[in-house]
């Protein structure tokens, strides 16, 4: 593929922005169609960004026939569905994480993904964010090993609101979504499959029916170990914070962001073309798309992630 890739983004939230933005940095792209909840604030999300097409509906924008791809920035509730809507329409797709809210719906994707012979990605920021990269990187070089990682994902979330501070139509998940950026990682920077897997989590939220606290004991067939904390009950720092504990150094990552043990700075500015691990994720599918591969990060790839969760969750289930 030579021409430009024309694009439809769905979900005009701040993740959307997040793509737009992102896009705009990238050659041979042009987002075509937005679809949004609000038409009205949606349309104007399109006129800031220049997109002529926009609608309430995806079906309204896989059948665009110069449509080539979609990104899917909507609730996760709807990405498994979305996604196998896209690919039976014949558009490569790139979901937002996570693929699905369950195991059956994410296989079903993988499955559609194999029959389709398309590109179909999810948005694991984490194997893109150049913090991460500089450390796999060593990591393959054989000049580092994960011996641990401790990571806190934390937020201020007691209602329904998203990153922009407006209302959500949906609601969050600790499990599903969050800690998805954690099992992940682990298993790509350790190298291994994860062998043990345990939960606990703190009461369910009367309102917003979800755990708003939760722990979570990982270990790597490579022998290495990781503690994961998540909460959205703490009123700051906010965000997500690893530390790398490795056989040749300590290291800490926030987001695009790295130091080492002691605090100090490592410049990581020359790990990718960007510092923006969201436009770098999106680089990634296009890439794949014109050369016809899988992607980092594509739907098989990320499979076994979803499979540590259906664990994680049936556990969760049987403590009551």
């Amino acid at each position: 593929m030579t021409q430009a890739i024309k694009v439809a983004l769905a979900g005009a939230g701040a993740f959307g922005i997040k793509h737009l933005d992102a896009i705009r940095n990238i050659d041979g792209v042009e987002v075509v169609s937005l679809v949004g909840r609000e038409l009205d604030k949606t349309r104007a999300v399109a006129e800031k960004y220049g997109v002529r097409h926009v609608t309430t509906d995806l079906a309204d924008s896989v059948a665009l026939p110069e449509v080539d791809a979609v990104i899917l920035c909507t609730p996760t509730q709807m990405h498994a569905a979305q996604a196998l809507q896209c690919l039976r329409a014949g558009k490569h797709v790139e979901v937002e994480i996570p693929l699905a809210d369950s195991l059956d719906d994410a296989q079903a994707v993988v499955d559609e993904q194999k029959r389709s012979g398309l590109v179909a990605m999810v948005g694991h920021t984490r194997r893109f964010n150049p913090s991460h990269q500089w450390v796999h990187r060593r990591i393959d070089a054989g000049e580092l090993r994960v011996q641990q990682m401790d990571v806190q994902t934390y937020f201020f979330r007691r209602t329904n609101m998203n990153a922009l501070g407006q209302p959500r139509s949906w609601t969050d998940h600790l499990l599903w979504h969050h800690a998805a950026h954690t099992v992940d990682l682990f298993a790509w920077q350790s190298g291994g499959e994860i062998v043990q897997a345990h939960a606990v989590q703190g009461p369910i939220h009367p309102e917003l029916g979800i755990a708003m606290d939760m722990s979570i004991q990982l270990k790597s067939s490579s022998g290495a170990i990781c503690t994961l904390s998540l909460s959205f009950n703490n009123d700051g720092p906010l965000g997500t914070f690893f530390r790398y504990i490795c056989d040749n150094g300590t290291y800490i990552a926030r987001y695009d962001d790295l130091v080492d043990g002691k605090d100090q700075p490592i410049d990581v500015s020359k790990v990718d073309v960007s510092m923006n691990g969201i436009e770098l994720q999106d680089r990634e599918f296009f890439a794949a798309i014109r050369e016809g591969r899988e992607p980092n990060a594509s739907v098989a790839s990320v499979l076994p992630c979803y499979r540590v969760l259906d664990r994680l969750e049936r556990q969760l289930a049987s403590q009551g």
